[in-house]
């Protein structure tokens, strides 16, 4: 596909001239940041949590012979409605979550460009993109490391063995505190800032990436091209991957370290990939989702106000 046909495949509403300066990454306000990533994240949750609850399932058991096995089995003991088991958590966090992320990446331009001297309408170098995504996920973690604990926990109900169900969100924090306390809802926060941090920087200089590869815009300019975006977001989004730690048993785990070395000495390379086929298909929607929902949603801020 040709940058040219990409380009030329336009949403119907088009920013104004004297308004595509307030779009990421040239100088969005933090409010719209905010709220477009608020959006966006609603948008992922609900286009990829059936493949993650998947993906979750196969990280935490060796029932499953593959991903097809895996919802087979889903779907034959909970029905359709077992396939979003655990979505109230992440859908209520979404917001918050996505919202600080978005808000973050720019507040990490705004670094960048203070740190350079460059005016809001100055082009980001690579580098400096890639600061930005790796600044996002420092503010994100405080919020969704307790929330992946809790979703996770709920995902794996009784697929864990445990015998332990929780009601909904609410029990399960519940129920990490009366067993860990406190503290435990943030367990694997350590590996989720190891994870994120390049991640990030993965996930916002691909799409950054991309995306002007198949327009010659940076993201947020001109006119919005839906496959470029969905491409680009899609594409950005294949390094997903949740953390094991967050969904062991309370006390079985000392820290990430020990993690690492158990999988490898009683499952060996492979358990580091376990649940690779479902993460890597839902990646790609459910970020296509993401990126479309902020920047449709950011468009019409922009021309609003």
């Amino acid at each position: 596909m040709s940058a040219t046909k990409v380009s030329d495949t336009t949403l119907a509403v088009s920013i104004p001239e004297e308004k595509q300066s307030k779009a990421i990454p040239s100088g969005t306000s933090g409010v719209k940041s905010f709220l477009s990533g608020g959006f966006g994240g609603m948008c992922l949750v609900l286009a990829g949590h059936p493949l993650d609850l998947l993906k979750v399932r196969m990280q935490t058991s060796t029932e499953y012979k593959s991903t097809l096995d895996c919802f087979r089995k889903t779907l034959a003991e909970n029905g359709v409605r077992g396939m979003y088991r655990g979505m109230a958590a992440p859908l209520v966090g979404a917001t918050p979550v996505f919202a600080i992320c978005f808000w973050g990446y720019d507040m990490g331009q705004k670094i960048m460009r203070s740190a350079y001297n460059l005016s809001p309408t100055d082009k980001l170098s690579t580098n400096q993109i890639l600061f930005a995504g790796g600044f996002s996920a420092i503010p994100t973690t405080a919020v969704m490391a307790p929330m992946e604990r809790i979703k996770c926990t709920l995902q794996v109900g009784s697929a864990s063995g445990s015998g332990v169900v929780y009601k909904g969100p609410a029990d399960a924090a519940m129920g990490i505190i009366r067993t860990g306390g406190i503290t435990s809802l943030f367990k694997g926060t350590c590996a989720t800032l190891l994870r994120d941090v390049p991640g990030s920087v993965a996930y916002f200089g691909a799409y950054e990436l991309i995306k002007k590869s198949l327009t010659n815009q940076s993201a947020g300019q001109g006119s919005i091209s839906p496959v470029a975006i969905v491409t680009a977001g899609g594409l950005a989004g294949m390094a997903n991957w949740a953390s094991r730690l967050q969904t062991a048993p309370e006390g079985r785990y000392t820290g990430v370290r020990q993690v690492f070395v158990e999988m490898m000495r009683t499952e060996g390379a492979g358990a580091l990939f376990r649940g690779m086929g479902p993460a890597m298909l839902r990646a790609f929607p459910a970020n296509a989702a993401c990126f479309l929902g902020v920047e449709i949603s950011l468009q019409l801020m922009n021309k609003a106000w």
